[in-house]
C-alpha cells in the first residue's frame, strides 16, 4: 500500500504555498536570535565563549543562514565573545551570516566597523529604533527626532559599508503613516534590508498578513523599488501564544527571512520558537534543510542557557514521542513488528521523530497494556514470561505516573531473586 494513502491531508486542502523567486532576493531564510535576543530572557544564564561556539556550529550544520551574535552596546564582555565567535566563523569558513544587535548610535556601530576590518567580513548591523505611538508617548520621542536619529546612524554605517538592517521596534502597533516614512527614508538612505517587529507579542496571523503586504505595496513599491531588491525580515514574540504561527503566515505573506530562538527563549514569554517554526516548514514542503540535528540543538541551548524545557514541550520535551498508553502504544508497537519506521513514526504521532533526531519510545504506567511490558522486556534483551508480564502488569496499574527504566529493572530483579 503507498504510504501517501494511509493519511489524508487536510492542510492541503484549497492549500498551495508558492513563491516567485524573481519577487525575492533569495529563498526562505532564518535568523537565529538564540545568542542576543535569547540571552535578554529573564531566566537565561549568559553561555561561555566555548558553549556559545558549539550553539554557533549547530546552526551551521542545521543550514540556518544568519546569526545575531550579540549587542556590542552591552560593554567589553559582549564584544570579546562576539569578536570570538566572529574568528571562529572566519577560521572555518561559515556559511552563515553574522550580524549584531544595534542602537541607531553611532557608538554602537563604531565596533562592527572595526571588527568588520579585523576579520575581513561583512557584519550586519541590526539597527533598531521604536517607532509605534504608545513608545513615542512614552519617551516623549517625535517621528522627525525619530527619522533624524535614524539618518545619522545609518549614514555612518553605510559610509563604514556596514550593511544595515533597520528594525522598526514595535512595527505591528505603529502607525502605517509612520512606518512607511521610515522606512521609505532608509531605502533612500541604502538601506536594503528591513525588519518587521513584534516586539510585544500583539500581532495575530492576520494582522501579519496585513503589514507584510502593506510593507510590500505600500513602502516598497509604491517608493519605486524592485521588491527582489529588497530583503524583509520578520521578527516575532511570544506573548499571545502566536509565534509560530505568525512565523508561518509571515512566510506565506513573503518575508524573506525569519527570526527566532532556540526553545523560544527570550524577553518576558520569548521570542517565537526557531525550532518550532523549523519542523512546520519542513513538514509543509517549505524548506529542505536537513533537521536531524535539531534536537541535539535544542538540548545544548536548555542546557547552556538553563532555561527550562518542558516535559510536553512540541517535539523536544520528553514526553513528545513517549506513550505508556495501552491503545497507542499497541499500535505504534504493530508498526515496530512490521519494521516501518514511517509507519511507526506517524501512526499516532503528527511529527515524524525520526526526521528530527528522535525515535517513538514505549513506556509501562497505570494505562498501559501488556504489549507495553512485552515490547519493554524485549527492547531491554529481558526474557519473556507470563508470570512475570503478570507481575510488571499488576505493578504497573498500581502507579500514579508512568514508570521509569530503573523501577522496572528493579522490579524484575525483585521478581527474579523470589
Amino acid at each position: 500500500m503507498k504510504e501517501s494513502s494511509l493519511i489524508y491531508d487536510w492542510n492541503t486542502v484549497e492549500y498551495e504555498f508558492s513563491r516567485n523567486p524573481s519577487n525575492h532576493p533569495h529563498g526562505v531564510w532564518f535568523d537565529d536570535e538564540t545568542l542576543r535576543d535569547g540571552l535578554q530572557s529573564p531566566s537565561a544564564r549568559n553561555p561561555t565563549i566555548e558553549q556559545k561556539i558549539e550553539l554557533l556550529s549547530f546552526m551551521e550544520q542545521l543550514g540556518l543562514q544568519k546569526v545575531d551574535l550579540g549587542l556590542p552596546g552591552a560593554g567589553p564582555f559582549h564584544l570579546e565573545h562576539i569578536d570570538a565567535m566572529l574568528s571562529h566563523i572566519k577560521e572555518n569558513d561559515y556559511s552563515i551570516r553574522p550580524g549584531a544587535a544595534v542602537r541607531t548610535l553611532m557608538g554602537d556601530i563604531q565596533p562592527l566597523v572595526e571588527m568588520q576590518a579585523k576579520h575581513e567580513m561583512e557584519i550586519q548591523a541590526s539597527a533598531f529604533l521604536g517607532t509605534s505611538p504608545i513608545r513615542q508617548f512614552t519617551e516623549g520621542w517625535t517621528m522627525e527626532k525619530l527619522v533624524t536619529t535614524m539618518e545619522g546612524a545609518v549614514s555612518y554605517a553605510v559610509e563604514n559599508d556596514v550593511p544595515v538592517m533597520f528594525v522598526t521596534e514595535d512595527t505591528t502597533r505603529s502607525n502605517p503613516e509612520d512606518v512607511k516614512m521610515i522606512y521609505q527614508r532608509a531605502m533612500e538612505l541604502g538601506v536594503r534590508r528591513l525588519c518587521v517587529c513584534d516586539t510585544c507579542g500583539h500581532v495575530t496571523p492576520n494582522g501579519v498578513r496585513k503589514l507584510l503586504t502593506f510593507i510590500d505595496e505600500e513602502v516598497i513599491k509604491d517608493a519605486g523599488y524592485q521588491r527582489r531588491d529588497i530583503e524583509v525580515n520578520w521578527h516575532g514574540h511570544q506573548d499571545r501564544g502566536l509565534g509560530v504561527a505568525n512565523n508561518i503566515a509571515a512566510v506565506e505573506a513573503g518575508a524573506d527571512v525569519i527570526h527566532g530562538t532556540a526553545l523560544g527563549v527570550g524577553e518576558r514569554a520569548g521570542n517565537a520558537p526557531l525550532d518550532q517554526t523549523l519542523v512546520n516548514l519542513k513538514l509543509m514542503g517549505v524548506i529542505e534543510n536537513d533537521l536531524t540535528l535539531l534536537n541535539a540543538y535544542v538540548q545544548k541551548a536548555n542546557e547552556y542557557i538553563e532555561v527550562p524545557l518542558p516535559r510536553n514541550y512540541p517535539v523536544f520535551g520528553e514526553d513528545a514521542f513517549e506513550t505508556g498508553t495501552g491503545v497507542h502504544a499497541s499500535a505504534v508497537i504493530k508498526a515496530m513488528r512490521k519494521g516501518d519506521h514511517w509507519l511507526a513514526d506517524r501512526v499516532y504521532s503528527g511529527v515524524p521523530a525520526g526526521d528530527f533526531g528522535l525515535k517513538q519510545v514505549i513506556r509501562i504506567g497505570h494505562m498501559s497494556g501488556r504489549s507495553n511490558i512485552v515490547w519493554w522486556l524485549e527492547q531491554n534483551e529481558i526474557e519473556v514470561s507470563d508470570d512475570l508480564v503478570a507481575h510488571l502488569f499488576e505493578i504497573a496499574k498500581s502507579q500514579k505516573r508512568n514508570m521509569l527504566d530503573e523501577e522496572i529493572h528493579a522490579a524484575v530483579t525483585a521478581f527474579s531473586s523470589q
